[in-house]
């Protein structure tokens, strides 16, 4: 299976759980929302931007730094997340997608490193 890292392919995916192994323990976060961007008359064309917001749990603090995700139906991928805020439910992350539409960021479900 393979699944290129889109902002169509996450919204799909909207509200489901994705696991990630964080020293032995598994975390599962929540895609919670994916956040597309319009491009501005200043900036190139044919640009894929956007961003994937996750919400993790309080007991489990994730450092800035790629984590490898996995997903029932996205597959195994690593992606670059950035902890954005906390509250006393947990931490939500953030992912940011910028790429040529016609060269994807990577392809969920391929090898893993």
């Amino acid at each position: 299976m393979s699944v290129e890292l889109t902002e169509s392919e996450f919204s799909k995916h909207l509200n489901s759980k994705f696991q990630l192994d964080l020293n032995g323990q598994n975390v599962e976060l929540e895609l919670v929302e994916v956040k597309g961007y319009l491009s501005q008359e200043s900036e190139q064309h044919g640009m894929e931007r956007f961003s994937a917001f996750f919400a993790g749990p309080r007991s489990s603090f994730l450092g800035q730094s790629i984590h490898q995700l996995k997903h029932d139906q996205m597959g195994t991928f690593d992606i670059f997340l950035v902890p954005v805020s906390s509250d006393e439910q947990g931490y939500r992350y953030e992912a940011v997608f910028n790429y040529f539409k016609s060269e994807p960021p990577a392809v969920a479900g391929g090898p893993s490193r």
